[in-house]
């Protein structure tokens, strides 16, 4: 009988030993989604799936990419994501002000990859030259948003615009015309298809002083689960400076895999772009993901003199936080990799 209460007392604690092994292993489940398909701008996501960082930090991460006919954004609030990758800060603005409780956490691109492109040699060579363009081929996200601001800094008028179709046939057929860009998209196409490199003129080095590729998160997530969102977002961070600076080939076969179009070439080209839009200006120091008060202001006032909002619609500071960022991690991945 004595034999026997030891032999259960034994598969007790083995039972508890066991059970306590699993917690000690347990995942948080995670959904991160992003606003568009699969691309080299996401490789800190796949880096940190890919290499097990996520996974060193006790999270079960899932990516859920975007597109042309998929909108993720409503997701968030909704609860069926718990982070999300968006393109700038007036998305962030807009929620606060229409009171969806988000907030941004992280700031992945510290200079907004959204440019203006021209034919070389046709007079626009620098931001200001722009006034003078005939034809400006602008998106409708476009003309409500950055393009007030480029009329009120730089003298554009309304009558200059023309709807772009994103097809770079009307530009391709046009030497005199201009077009919207992101960093990493029209310049490497126009270059493929056309064999030239166009002007790029970023409308961050003119003064549109908005971080890009921004994180969200819910408010009640922060407040109840702050240690979820911290590995979340330093996992992240370490990511990025992996996929920047180390080995990154499981990360683009990820990539590569959900999003056939990336191409070898296409993401060779546009790591240095990258490189010059991730890891700048405050990230230098701080971290990649880091965040200013100063700039937020500087962004928002702008965005008020540009008649985007009034000052009284909302408080600009609800719609971000500071907590999880400029920390400085991962900062030594890229000390390492530069010796």
């Amino acid at each position: 009988m004595q034999t026997e209460s030891r032999f259960i007392a034994r598969r007790l604690i083995a039972t508890l030993l066991a059970g306590t092994a699993l917690a000690a292993f347990a995942q948080d489940k995670v959904t991160i989604a992003t606003n568009w398909r699969a691309q080299p701008g996401h490789g800190g996501f796949y880096q940190a799936l890919a290499d097990g960082t996520y996974k060193k930090y006790g999270l079960d991460v899932e990516i859920q990419q975007g597109g042309p006919q998929v909108n993720n954004r409503p997701m968030l609030p909704a609860g069926k994501i718990d982070f999300l990758m968006t393109g700038n800060m007036l998305m962030a603005f807009d929620n606060i002000k229409q009171k969806v409780p988000t907030v941004v956490v992280a700031a992945y691109f510290q200079k907004d990859p959204q440019a203006i492109i021209a034919h070389p040699g046709q007079g626009f060579e620098k931001f200001s030259d722009l006034a003078k363009a005939k034809t400006v081929l602008l998106a409708k996200d476009g003309q409500i948003s950055y393009w007030q601001w480029m009329k009120k800094a730089y003298g554009m008028r309304d009558e200059q615009v023309r709807p772009y179709n994103f097809s770079l046939s009307q530009f391709l057929a046009d030497k005199q015309s201009v077009q919207q860009a992101y960093a990493t998209s029209e310049p490497l196409a126009v270059e493929k298809q056309a064999g030239f490199m166009p002007v790029v003129l970023s409308l961050a080095d003119a003064g549109w002083s908005t971080y890009g590729m921004v994180v969200e998160t819910r408010q009640d997530l922060v407040k109840t689960k702050p240690d979820l969102v911290k590995r979340f977002v330093e996992a992240t961070n370490i990511g990025y400076y992996n996929y920047l600076y180390g080995d990154r080939k499981a990360a683009d076969a990820m990539i590569q895999k959900i999003n056939p179009d990336i191409s070898d070439d296409y993401i060779e080209k546009s790591m240095p772009i990258l490189r010059a839009h991730i890891d700048v200006g405050d990230a230098t120091t701080q971290g990649i993901g880091a965040m200013s008060d100063e700039r937020m202001k500087d962004f928002y006032d702008k965005a008020v003199s540009a008649g985007l909002y009034k000052p009284t619609d909302f408080n600009y500071r609800d719609a971000y936080t500071r907590q999880f960022v400029n920390k400085g991690v991962g900062i030594d991945i890229r000390k390492a990799a530069a010796k």
